[in-house]
Parts: structure tokens; C-alpha cells; sequence
């Protein structure tokens, strides 16, 4: 056997039961704002993501048929399973959305939001601030529970702040309300993202839940997700910031975790695929002018680390014409022969935080 390799196999790749929906893996693309979209949702699917998740979707936005969040919930035949993230504070509301999404979208489960730190969405009630409520809490996982036969998860965080942690307090009400997986990120809301994830926090709640628990926080690379899975014991990991220019993180995973090797990312002329199919949906899904705009960070991450980045970025940030970016990209990529750096096994490095996204729900009118 080649020294690092261990026999083929892993104790932690394995099918989950989300209620009745059955998935053949364990590795979850996490809801992010401004960032998980159609486009890249497809982008990660052939490389071994099992389920993703929509951005997250305001409720009444969602009844009002706001463009935005029509826009967030869009989908196609690539993109399957999916979950639909919804946040809100209104038990009424909420039924409604999820009702609507039951009923109009092709969705494998409905996700909801409690651990958002955003201020806007705390201000409204929404989000992290419905973990200083538990009986509010229970209330609107009661409501979203009896709207929808769909299967029900919920994503929260340890808890308001680092003085009054109730992950498990919220956990059990989640369970007891008929919601069938948690996903838990171990940060505080007023933490941020801010410090390392206590991923013990993650393995205290699946000590005290018989239903799934889905651990999230600090997966940059094969080992994070080694390591989650042996210190925590959840039942399957969701990757968030990690796959930021990095959607082959899941492929990467599973090859570690089946062979125990350590491949590096990719190099340049490896990137190149992955990134022109990605740079093509996101044109044809919003159109030429807004594609690119919002293509720009997507090209910041994806170039992160690469010999010559940045002055490849400054260049590639004045461009608003896709056949000049186009070849832009495959100039630079092409010839990017070296890979960045590794994250050395078992390290959990702060990940970069996304720029500043305003999604719909935040902009003024």
C-alpha cells in the first residue's frame, strides 16, 4: 500500500435519512447570500455535492413574488436534491411561504433559518435573534412542521451569545416539534464569524438527538471534514465559506476520506473547466451586464492563491465585455501552472470572509 493510503472505504461517507427523503452521500453545500445561486449550485453537483441549499429566502418576500426571491428559488433538472432555505418571524407568513414552496417548486426539503447574524435580519426578529426565544421558537417550527409534508431542517448556532448558549435547549424543541435534521454552525450570533467554530458543541448535540445533526463551521479543506466527523460524530458536514472558489472541496473530501491521500487544489488549466461553465451559466442566468458584475468575486476566489492574482484581477475588474473577460480568464488560468498552497492537513485556517453582498432583502428602496 502507498504510505498515507489507507483501504479503500470510509467509516463517515454514508447515506443519511432526512425524514423520508433518503440522500446517497453526506457532503452538503451550506445557503449562502449572495453566493449559492442556480449557477453555482450546478457548478458543484458533478463534483460530488449531495444536497445545496437556495440562498436564503425572505417569507414575505417569497408571497409577494419579490423578484429577488423568485430569483433565489429558481431551478432546473441539474439541480437535484434541493433545499429551500426560508427565514422570517412570523408564524402566518411562514406557513404561507412554505405552503408555496411545497406546492410550486421541485424542492427535496425546506430549510429554516435561525442563526443569521446579519443585523438586518436580526432587526426584523428574524434569524439568530429567534434563539433568544424558545417558546417563540417552538411556535414557528410548530407552524412551518404542520404546513408541508416536505421533510423539515433547521440551521442554528450555538446561541445568542457565549453567555446564553442553548444549542441544545433549541435542538430538543426542533425535535420535539417534528423537525427532522439540525444543522448547527458553533459560532454565537455575536461572534460572527469571528474565532474558531467549538465544534464541540456539534457533538454535544448529536449526544442528545436522535435525529440527524449536520455539522457546519471551519470545512476548508479534506482534513476540517475528517476532523469534523471524528470529533463530533454528526451525520454529515455542510460546507460553506470552503467552497468559495474551491468547488471541487467536495470531490477533494471524498478522495481523502475513501484513500486517505491529500491531494493539493487544483492548478490553473484544472480550474479553467470549472470556472468558464460556471462564468456561462451565471451570463445566461442573469444576463451579459449583471453577469459579469456579479462574476467578480466568484473570479476573486477562484484566483486566489495563483502566481500573478492580483494584478490578473485588477485587469479582469475593468472588464465589462464577455468575449474580453473570456479571454482574459483562459489566458490566465491557462497558464497558471502551479496550484496554491494546501492547507496542511488537519489545519482549520480563517477562511475569507465573502465581500460585502447586499442581497435584495437588505437594499433600500
Amino acid at each position: 500500500m502507498i504510505p498515507n493510503e489507507r483501504p479503500p472505504g470510509s467509516p463517515f461517507l454514508r447515506p443519511i435519512r432526512i425524514g423520508a427523503l433518503l440522500l446517497p452521500g453526506n457532503l452538503f453545500l451550506a445557503p449562502l447570500a449572495g453566493i449559492t445561486d442556480l449557477p453555482f449550485r450546478t457548478v458543484t453537483r458533478p463534483m460530488g455535492c449531495v444536497l445545496a441549499f437556495t440562498e436564503m429566502v425572505s417569507a414575505s418576500g417569497l408571497i409577494v413574488r419579490d423578484g429577488g426571491s423568485m430569483r433565489y428559488i429558481a431551478t432546473n433538472g441539474e439541480d437535484r436534491p434541493l433545499g429551500v432555505q426560508l427565514f422570517g418571524s412570523k408564524p402566518e407568513i411562514l406557513r404561507e411561504a412554505v405552503r408555496r414552496v411545497t406546492g410550486e417548486i421541485d424542492a427535496a426539503l425546506i430549510d429554516f433559518n435561525m442563526g443569521c447574524p446579519a443585523r438586518k435580519v436580526l432587526k426584523s426578529g428574524s434569524g439568530a435573534a429567534i434563539l433568544k426565544d424558545p417558546a417563540g421558537a417552538a411556535r414557528i417550527l410548530e407552524a412551518l412542521r404542520g404546513a408541508t409534508p416536505l421533510p423539515l431542517t433547521v440551521k442554528i448556532r450555538s446561541g445568542w451569545s457565549r453567555l446564553a448558549k442553548n444549542h441544545l435547549e433549541i435542538g430538543r424543541i426542533a425535535e420535539s416539534s417534528g423537525v427532522d435534521a439540525v444543522t448547527l454552525h458553533p459560532r454565537t450570533a455575536d461572534q460572527g464569524f469571528a474565532g474558531a467554530a467549538a465544534w464541540e458543541d456539534i457533538g454535544e448535540l448529536k449526544a442528545n438527538l436522535s435525529i440527524p445533526v449536520i455539522g457546519s463551521g471551519d470545512i476548508l479543506g479534506p482534513a476540517d471534514a475528517e476532523r469534523m466527523f471524528s470529533k463530533t460524530g454528526c451525520d454529515a458536514v455542510m460546507i460553506g465559506r470552503g467552497a468559495l472558489g474551491n468547488p471541487w472541496i467536495f470531490a477533494r473530501i471524498r478522495e481523502h476520506l475513501e484513500t486517505g491521500r491529500h491531494a493539493p487544489p487544483p492548478a490553473g488549466p484544472e480550474r479553467l473547466p470549472v470556472l468558464l461553465d460556471h462564468f456561462e451559466k451565471t451570463l445566461a442566468f442573469y444576463g451579459e451586464k449583471r453577469g459579469i458584475r456579479n462574476f467578480r468575486k466568484h473570479l476573486a476566489w477562484y484566483s486566489r492563491g495563483l502566481h500573478g492574482g492580483a494584478a490578473f484581477r485588477r485587469r479582469a475588474f475593468l472588464l465589462d465585455d464577455r468575449n474580453t473577460l473570456l479571454a482574459e480568464m483562459e489566458g490566465f488560468f491557462g497558464a497558471s501552472l502551479e496550484a496554491p498552497p494546501s492547507e496542511p492537513p488537519g489545519a482549520v485556517v480563517e477562511a475569507q470572509d465573502p465581500p460585502e453582498i447586499t442581497p435584495s432583502w437588505e437594499r433600500k428602496a
